[in-house]
């Protein structure tokens, strides 16, 4: 039942030479969503300004004593969880470190940092300090969950610097539940669980079982977790990575959490060998028993945080609603491919 459709369109005009110009404009339509989007070929020999070597760190990389999140003021400068989610008012997880975000975007929002760290280049960071983030994280939604069992909408984001909307550089991922949905889980909800009254199939898992076969947008593997490039991106070098089959964050294991965190490297370094330095994260969870919406993270590049960049959203994308890139998902897929190592799934001869 998922439609992978694409069209062409040709846009044809005379350059300045006089030479008559034919430029291939691709139209996908995604096939979870129905939302379109366009991939400007043309534009895909365009230099991006910013991107010929990799930015130089931001101005206040070494100001540590004036961050709030490094220690030690971050125990005095950051806010604590309400005694009765939490009577620690802090979770800590080995070097990770969890309070309430000071500006909330609901009920339930924090923070949770990977370490002392207080700036990270994109694609440095290691393994362990994602997977313990990441599992402070699965913490504190569980104490959300056992504190108000109605706040099952629930999202891990991350945002790199601030071309990608961080306000802050020290390393740090964003958490939020609610008893409203976002549009997203609301959207994807309904999507899910259609799916599976009608076909008795998860949503997501077909959607991979194609593009595995397909394979000109799979990447691999990290455990569990399948990456592939999005078939009708809405942002630059846009990743997924799927678990098949589970939905919700207390059907996965610790050992899943690593795995994520070893992919989201992954995709990261790919980011980095792009001389690309911002970059977004979302993962969206529903906990209500009663939905069929699989576990998703999703990762695009922003640009760069440099002087003079060009940001990647423009009027079209805002005031049109369709997302414009200029690489192919395909090509994107065959150059990440080197970033993931040991991959169990092999590319048919």
């Amino acid at each position: 039942m998922l439609s992978f459709d694409k069209k062409d369109i040709f846009a044809k005009f005379t350059a300045p030479s006089g030479e008559e110009v034919e430029k291939h404009i691709e139209v996908r339509v995604n096939p979870i969503s129905g939302r379109t989007s366009r991939i400007a070929f043309g534009r895909g020999a365009e230099k991006e300004p910013g991107t010929e070597n990799l930015p130089l760190p931001p101005p206040n990389s070494t100001d540590t004593a004036n961050c709030p999140f490094c220690k030690p003021q971050v125990m005095s400068r950051t806010p604590k969880i309400f005694s009765d989610i939490f009577p620690g008012g802090r979770l800590c997880y080995n070097n990770s470190i969890l309070f309430p975000n000071l500006f909330p975007y609901g009920a339930y929002s924090a923070v949770s940092l990977f370490d002392n760290k207080h700036f990270v280049e994109i694609g440095t960071a290691s393994v362990s300090s994602y997977t313990d983030c990441f599992i402070n994280c699965r913490n504190y939604l569980r104490h959300i969950l056992e504190y108000d069992s109605e706040a099952v909408f629930m999202a891990i984001t991350q945002n790199h610097l601030p071309s990608a909307g961080g306000s802050l550089i020290h390393p740090h991922l964003q958490i939020n539940a609610d008893r409203i949905a976002a549009n997203h889980h609301r959207f994807l909800k309904k999507r899910a669980d259609r799916y599976f009254r009608e076909t008795g199939q998860y949503l997501f898992s077909d959607y991979l079982r194609h593009e595995k076969e397909d394979d000109s947008r799979y990447i691999g593997n990290t455990g569990s977790w399948e990456w592939i490039t999005a078939f009708a991106p809405e942002g630059f070098f846009e990743i997924w990575g799927i678990l098949p089959e589970i939905t919700s964050l207390y059907q996965m294991t610790d050992s899943d959490w690593t795995h994520l965190a070893e992919g989201v490297i992954n995709a990261q370094k790919f980011y980095r060998s792009l001389c690309r330095n911002g970059y977004n994260l979302g993962m969206l969870f529903i906990e209500d028993q009663k939905s069929y919406l699989e576990i998703r993270v999703v990762l695009i590049v922003r640009s760069n945080y440099a002087p003079w960049v060009r940001n990647d959203h423009t009027g079209f994308e805002l005031m049109l609603g369709d997302m414009a890139t200029f690489a192919s998902p395909e090509d994107i897929a065959k150059n990440a491919k080197v970033f993931w190592h040991n991959l169990p799934y092999k590319n048919p001869a």
